[in-house]
C-alpha cells in the first residue's frame, strides 16, 4: 500500500483500487491505552455518486472489507464511506486491546466526526447502516443525538441493521443471575474473559481457508473472534438495558435478519443458512425499541451478517435493502412535499 496522502488526509486502502483511508484522531483513551483512532474508509467507483452517503459501521471481532457492499451501494448512486471504530482493524494500535471499551457512549466521538466529515466531503444526508454490536452502538448514539440536536436536523435520515444485538443470548439465566455478576465483574475485574466464549463456527463458515468464499485479515478478524472481557461486557448488557427502556432514533429503520439461529460449537452445514452467534428471536423481541417506523425482515437461510450469506439468500437481503431504499426516499420526498407541512 503507498503513503502518499492527500492533503485532507486520504491515502491508498489495503482494499486495493478504489478504497481510501483517512485516520481520525481521538485523543487519550479514557480506558488508559494510550492515544486512539478511528479510521475511515471511502469507496472511490468510476461513476460519480449523485445520492445519498452511507456510512457503515462494523461489529465486533470485525472491521469493513465488504466490497461488494460498498460497491453495491456505489452501483445505486450513493457516496460509500465505513469506519473502523478505536482499537478495531486498521485502528487498533501496539499495545491495545482489541475492541475494548467500558462505556459505548465512548464511540460517540469518532461516529460524531465521521458524519462530519462524510456530510461535508458529499454535501448529502447520510444513511447509516451496521451490523451486530455496531447494530447497538448506532441506536444509542442516535438517540443521544436526537435528544441534542434531532437526529434528522444532523443529517441522518434511515438507519438499515443488519442482525444487531440487542440482547444476551443463550439461557436466561444469562440475563437474570448472570447481569449482576457481569455488572459487578466489569467494574472491578474489568480485563478478566468469559471462558469458553471463543468459538470458531462462524468464522469457519465465512473464511475461505475453512469453507467459506471470503478473504480477510486474520488479525483483524480472527476465525474464533477476540477474548470477550467482561469491563465490555458490562458496557454491553447497559446498552441493551438502555435500548429495552425505549429509544428515540428519530429516523426509519430497516431491520435484516436471519429466519432461524443454530447454535453449535463446530462448523457444519447449519452454520451457512443460519444464525450461530445471536438469536434472532432476541432482534424481532427487541426492534421496536428503536421508535420511529422499523421494518424487520428476515432473511430464509442467512448467516449472522446477511452481506456474508450465500449467494441466494444475500441477493435477497439486496432486493430487501433496495426495496427499502426506495421507499426511504419516496417517503423523504413526501415529508419534504409542501403539503406535507401544510
Amino acid at each position: 500500500m503507498s503513503d502518499i496522502t492527500d492533503r485532507n488526509g486520504w491515502r491508498p486502502d489495503v482494499l486495493g483500487t478504489g478504497y481510501e483511508q483517512r485516520t481520525i484522531d481521538l485523543g487519550a483513551d479514557p480506558d488508559g491505552e494510550s492515544e486512539v483512532v478511528a479510521t475511515l474508509v471511502r469507496h472511490r467507483p468510476d461513476s460519480a455518486p449523485t445520492t445519498t452517503a452511507v456510512l457503515y459501521v462494523h461489529g465486533y471481532t470485525d472491521y469493513f472489507f465488504h466490497r461488494h457492499v460498498a460497491e453495491h451501494f456505489a452501483a445505486r448512486g450513493h457516496h460509500f464511506y465505513a469506519i473502523d471504530l478505536r482499537k478495531c482493524g486498521r485502528s487498533l494500535r501496539e499495545g491495545q486491546t482489541p475492541h475494548y471499551v467500558t462505556d459505548l457512549a465512548h464511540y460517540d466521538q469518532e461516529l460524531s466526526e465521521a458524519l462530519r466529515v462524510v456530510r461535508a466531503e458529499t454535501g448529502q444526508d447520510v444513511l447509516l447502516v451496521a451490523h451486530s454490536t455496531g447494530g447497538l452502538i448506532v441506536p444509542l448514539w442516535l438517540d443521544r443525538l436526537n435528544a441534542a440536536d434531532g437526529t434528522a436536523a444532523s443529517g441522518v435520515v434511515g438507519v438499515v441493521l443488519n442482525s444487531p444485538w440487542f440482547d444476551l443470548q443463550g439461557p436466561s439465566y444469562y440475563r437474570t443471575v448472570g447481569t449482576p455478576l457481569i455488572e459487578t465483574l466489569g467494574r472491578f475485574r474489568s480485563m478478566f474473559t468469559l471462558p469458553g466464549a471463543e468459538i470458531s463456527t462462524y468464522g469457519d463458515s465465512l473464511h475461505r481457508s475453512v469453507a467459506g468464499e471470503w478473504d480477510y485479515n486474520l488479525d483483524w478478524k480472527p476465525r474464533a473472534g477476540f477474548p470477550i472481557r467482561f469491563g465490555w461486557l458490562r458496557a454491553i448488557r447497559n446498552g441493551h438495558a438502555r435500548l429495552h427502556r425505549g429509544l428515540d432514533i428519530g429516523v426509519p429503520s430497516l431491520i435484516l435478519r436471519s429466519r432461524i439461529t443454530k447454535f453449535t460449537r463446530k462448523y457444519g452445514p447449519n452454520a451457512d443458512v443460519a444464525d450461530v452467534v445471536l438469536d434472532v428471536r432476541q432482534i424481532q423481541r427487541w426492534s421496536g425499541c428503536l421508535g420511529d417506523r422499523t421494518n424487520i425482515v428476515p432473511i430464509d437461510g442467512a448467516r449472522h451478517d446477511v452481506f456474508l450469506s450465500s449467494a441466494q439468500p444475500r441477493e435477497r437481503a439486496f432486493t430487501e435493502l433496495d426495496n427499502w431504499l426506495d421507499w426511504l426516499a419516496t417517503y423523504r420526498r413526501a415529508l419534504e412535499s409542501p403539503q406535507a407541512g401544510a
